[in-house]
This record gives structure tokens, C-alpha cells and sequence, in this order.
């Protein structure tokens, strides 16, 4: 039970810091002046949840690791469980990771408004963070440096891509009113980077694939579980191109009816990105060989 709990609170950690760094990053680096503050208004409540929701999971992610360490749930509970984990490479890590959310979700509280580029440095720490926990300890030297730098970049293009989604849509709802021109100036900005993210996370999982297995395919029960999440990922690639290439053009004749399908398309992205990081949690803990 002990590993389920970890595996769900891993999925949540991970869901809320991606969405929350990747809303952040769409609202402070791509929407002009002129939105900006009608997109933090409208996701100030969401981002804040999703916060609250990283620093909680954050916290109970290093109390379940002690009760893993130590043999069983009555030890979940116990502060010198705690200060032992903390003891280990990854306790010292996910210190600050726990140390980091509380940090960002207490400014997000304060004014957001006002602070979204802190927010944003702060969110993007926590996943350079997490690059360094999981398989990336499995090397040292240069290898893991190099491992770990790659696993970063993975996680902060996939933030970028799966994170600037929810807000995508909103900007697209606010095109057809009198923020037409800045909605659709933002959403142009976000397929630019959002062709960027999605080419960067290949790279990377490709690499990370590569370091972590040794091959790009594997009979292992892990790298058929990596294959599923390559197979998720290409559905949400498959989406995304479709929505790009094939509906965005037929907007102009048919704008509401095509628009209502490209908002399908999209959610479907998201419940698509949902499921790929319920499968790397699942697999993130066993054994690659």
C-alpha cells in the first residue's frame, strides 16, 4: 500500500508542478501586456490549488519515502524517520523541492500578479530538482551530469507544452470578442515555442531512454511500459499537428463549429498528457533491466 500511496502522490506532484510551471510560463513569457492580467485573474484560483497541491504532495512524497525506508505506515508519521531520509541524497534534494513549493505557493497567496516571473524561476528550479532524483542517480561523472541536464530540459519542455494548454484554451475563447488581436497573437507565440517543447521532449526522452536502459528498446517490464508512454506521447503529437495544420486553416470558414472541435482535440491532449504521467510514475520506481 505503502508504494501505491507513493506512485499516486508522485502523480499529483508531478501533474500540479507541470501545469502550474507551464500556466505560469504562457501567462508571464507569451501573453502580452494587454491579457496578462485577464489570464492571472482567471487562473489565479486554479494556480493556487495547483500549488497548494505541489507543496502538500511535496511533503507527504518525503513522509511515505520514510515509511518505504523504514517498514510500514506507522513510520510514515515519525519526525526521526523524517530527519533520516533527509539524511540520504534524496532526502537532501527533495528538502529544498519541499522547502521551494512552500516558498512559491506563499507569493502565489501574496500578489501574483505582480510576481510572475518569480513564480516562474521558482517553478522552474523545483523541475531542474526533480531531474535529479529517480534513474538520473544511476550515474556519476560527466554521465550523470549529463543525464541529469538532459532529464531537466525533458521536464521543462513537456511543462511548457502539457502546462500552456488550459490557458491556450481560454486564449482561443477570448479571440472571438474584442481581445481578438492579443488572444491570437498569444496563441501564435505558443505554437512557435510549443513546436520547440515538443521537439525538445523527443530529443530528450530519446536520450533519456538511451541512458536509463542502455538500448531504445527493451523486453524489460520497464521499457514496455516506456513503449506505452511513447505510444501516448506520438497520439498527443498526432493532436497537436492535426490541430495545427488541419483545423487552425479551416477556421476561417467555418470558425464555430471548427473551433468546438479543436477545444475536443485539445482536452483530449491533456487527458492524453494526464495518462502519460500516471505511466511514469507507475514505472519511474522499477528497475530498468
Amino acid at each position: 500500500m505503502l508504494e501505491l500511496a507513493w506512485v499516486g502522490l508522485r502523480f499529483l506532484h508531478f501533474t500540479a508542478l507541470m501545469l502550474a510551471s507551464g500556466g505560469v510560463f504562457f501567462c508571464a513569457w507569451l501573453a502580452p501586456d494587454a491579457i496578462r492580467q485577464r489570464l492571472t485573474r482567471r487562473f489565479r484560483l486554479p494556480l493556487r490549488f495547483l500549488l497548494a497541491l505541489n507543496a502538500i504532495s511535496a511533503l507527504l512524497l518525503l513522509m511515505v519515502q520514510g515509511g518505504m525506508m523504514a517498514g510500514g505506515w506507522p513510520d510514515v508519521w515519525r519526525p526521526d524517520v523524517w530527519w533520516a531520509v533527509i539524511g540520504t541524497r534524496f532526502g537532501n534534494i527533495w528538502l529544498w523541492q519541499i522547502v521551494l513549493s512552500g516558498l512559491t505557493l506563499v507569493i502565489a497567496m501574496l500578489r501574483p500578479r505582480r510576481k510572475l516571473a518569480l513564480l516562474l524561476v521558482l517553478l522552474c528550479v523545483q523541475l531542474v530538482l526533480q531531474a535529479s532524483t529517480g534513474h538520473t542517480a544511476m550515474h556519476s561523472g560527466m554521465t550523470g551530469v549529463l543525464h541529469r541536464a538532459n532529464q531537466a530540459l525533458h521536464l521543462l519542455c513537456a511543462s511548457v507544452w502539457l502546462g500552456g494548454l488550459p490557458p491556450f484554451i481560454w486564449c482561443l475563447r477570448l479571440a472571438n470578442g474584442r481581445w481578438r488581436q492579443p488572444a491570437i497573437y498569444t496563441m501564435m507565440r505558443f505554437s512557435r515555442y510549443g513546436h520547440l517543447a515538443v521537439a525538445g521532449m523527443l530529443f530528450t526522452g530519446i536520450n533519456n531512454a538511451w541512458l536509463v536502459q542502455g538500448t531504445l528498446l527493451s523486453a524489460s517490464a520497464y521499457g514496455r511500459a516506456l513503449l506505452l508512454k511513447c505510444a501516448l506521447v506520438a497520439l498527443m503529437v498526432a493532436i497537436a499537428l492535426v490541430n495545427r495544420y488541419v483545423l487552425v486553416p479551416k477556421m476561417k470558414r467555418d470558425s464555430t463549429r471548427v473551433q468546438t472541435l479543436f477545444i475536443r482535440m485539445t482536452h483530449a491532449e491533456i487527458v492524453l498528457g494526464a495518462l502519460v504521467l500516471a505511466t511514469v510514475s507507475v514505472f519511474a520506481t522499477w528497475e530498468p533491466f
